[in-house]
């Protein structure tokens, strides 16, 4: 791939017989090892690239930079080999036919290697976003950086698309023309998708709930795992994934648990009827006793009351709060406050009613 010249008059009559693309065969050898060199050579200028963009974002979080630096990285190096591959073709007086073909292709690794570079770009700039003091003073706008990565990199693969397609001889502009002309169908057609990702940016902006919430949807109780473009997926308690398209999604009534600052204990106490009134106003206030000792108790509002006589049992409703918006740690703090209540009971000289039925039997008197 360099003058023949002297190859030619130095190499072996075999190597420079014309083969394929016009190309002699000790061109062909040498274009592996010519792409081994500007693969090297490209390492290098990456290392240099990596150096000075170390320079311009010096000012930037350390751990940005570096995750910058690590996933550009391959990408780089891709385009700088494939810059060098192109100077070093456009200058090896190849035959027209093989000059057009290897153009072809390192403009195609050139787009390619572009698109990567991007969307690696936009990955590490959304995960810097998401950190930012910013996006936690903008919690409302902080879900759209997601969605908003993921937009953007179908615009770059689209962009790319298209670059892909010109590179390669295909006339881009009567692609685009029937676009064009076919455009109200494509709308048309897409009228499901535009709406759920409307709906995608409207859950984003209202933010109902996030990823890793644990919500209901109607009758659909689960963990959100992702949020879509299209649609949001759930994990149920069953482990049963269930997608939701957004525009849907966004017409349903939500209902977010994660969204919770303190989680509510209601029980009823039922008693049986033969305990006394000293037993119930001593059971009542040991009851209220057990629930004020405990110091993840929300204090401003706690309901102890004898509500009523049931059909079995003299019922006590017990409503109090606890400052927890984990439901583990809410499970066993219920658990510790029931163990407690069935000590006041005996204490108490009660016990607890069951239901029960009781059968009065009356004799008839015989008549003789």
């Amino acid at each position: 791939m360099w003058p023949s010249g002297w190859f030619d008059t130095t190499l072996l009559p075999f190597l420079s017989k014309v083969g394929p693309l016009g190309m002699k065969y000790w061109q062909w050898i040498a274009a592996p090892l010519l792409l081994l060199f500007c693969h090297s050579l490209g390492g290098l200028f990456t290392n240099l690239t990596g150096r000075v963009l170390r320079r311009l974002l010096r000012t930037s979080p350390e751990a940005l930079v570096l995750d910058l630096l690590q996933r550009t990285k391959r990408p780089l190096r891709l385009l700088w080999t494939s810059v060098l591959l192109d100077v070093l073709v456009s200058l090896s007086g190849l035959p027209p036919t093989a000059q057009l073909w290897l153009d072809r292709a390192t403009q195609a690794i050139t787009v390619v290697s572009f698109c990567w570079l991007a969307a690696a770009t936009i990955d590490v700039f959304q995960r810097g976003l998401v950190g930012t003091p910013w996006a936690d003073e903008h919690p409302s706008l902080r879900a759209l950086i997601p969605l908003g990565g993921r937009v953007s990199k179908v615009v770059v693969m689209l962009l790319g698309a298209l670059a892909f397609l010109s590179v390669l001889g295909y006339p881009v502009s009567s692609v685009l023309a029937g676009l064009g002309i076919g455009g109200l169908a494509i709308a048309l057609a897409a009228q499901k998708t535009v709406e759920n990702l409307f709906g995608a940016f409207s859950i984003g902006a209202d933010q109902p709930f996030r990823e890793g919430d644990f919500v209901r949807v109607e009758d659909l109780t689960g963990t959100v795992e992702a949020i879509g473009l299209r649609s949001t997926r759930i994990r149920t308690l069953d482990r049963t994934l269930v997608t939701i398209p957004n525009g849907k999604l966004a017409d349903m009534r939500l209902e977010s648990f994660a969204a919770r600052d303190r989680l509510r204990l209601a029980c009823t106490v039922g008693l049986v009827y033969e305990t006394s009134l000293d037993q119930i106003r001593g059971i009542l206030a040991g009851l209220e006793a057990v629930l004020r000792r405990h110091p993840k108790l929300w204090p401003d509002t706690v309901i102890v009351r004898f509500v009523g006589f049931g059909d079995s049992s003299l019922n006590i409703d017990v409503m109090a709060w606890f400052q927890t918006s984990d439901w583990g740690e809410f499970l066993g703090i219920r658990e510790e406050i029931l163990l407690e209540f069935m000590g006041v009971v005996e204490r108490g000289g009660s016990s607890f009613a069951y239901p029960t039925q009781t059968l009065h039997l009356q004799r008839s008197a015989q008549i003789v």
